[in-house]
């Protein structure tokens, strides 16, 4: 059986490279699950695309492992409909049908606690309903809430951004100004 020429002996070298960005950018932008973007991803896996913020730099997905790694363009806060959440320049997780679990680089703030985002179900689409695990308790909120990505502010301008916080993060306590 005769084997076939590679690509780039058939066209002039200088042609392979023209196309080389090209072909790397259609290669590796979306990460290994093929999924154009963050919001694609999560909705093919039955989560809502706005769970992260809109300053996703690269994501990628081991879709046989079901490793989900994101990075952002900057640690941030985001506001959502129920509240108040802070992300790490990498978030991580298994991602799975309707679920996100195992997460690292999330928090969530409760009572003027920051808890660890732990894991995130969808288990019924039809309610509507999205169950967040935050360690000590599990909370029950509006799929609708996650929709769009929200704004990613800035950790060291939430003052500005009118998040109204004093003290660090990392401190797990805040108080309202």
């Amino acid at each position: 059986m005769e084997k076939l020429a590679p690509f780039c002996v058939i066209l002039p070298w200088t042609a392979c490279f023209a196309l080389l960005p090209l072909f790397l950018m259609f290669s590796f932008s979306s990460g290994a699950s093929g999924a154009t973007s963050i919001q694609n991803l999560l909705q093919n896996h039955g989560l809502p695309g706005g769970l992260l913020p809109n300053a996703v730099e690269s994501f990628s997905h081991d879709s046989s492992s079901g490793l989900l790694d994101v990075r952002l363009v900057r640690p941030c806060y985001a506001r959502f409909d129920d509240g108040l959440a802070y992300f790490e320049s990498q978030v991580r997780g298994n991602l799975s049908y309707g679920a996100l679990r195992g997460v690292v680089g999330w928090s969530q703030e409760e009572l003027f606690l920051w808890l660890p985002v732990k894991g995130i179900v969808v288990a019924d689409p039809a309610s509507g309903v999205i169950l967040f695990d935050i360690g000590v308790a599990r909370k029950r909120l509006a799929v609708s809430a996650f929709e769009e990505p929200p704004d990613c502010i800035p950790a060291e301008d939430e003052a500005a951004a009118g998040i109204g916080l004093v003290g660090r993060r990392e401190g797990f306590l805040h108080q309202r100004q």
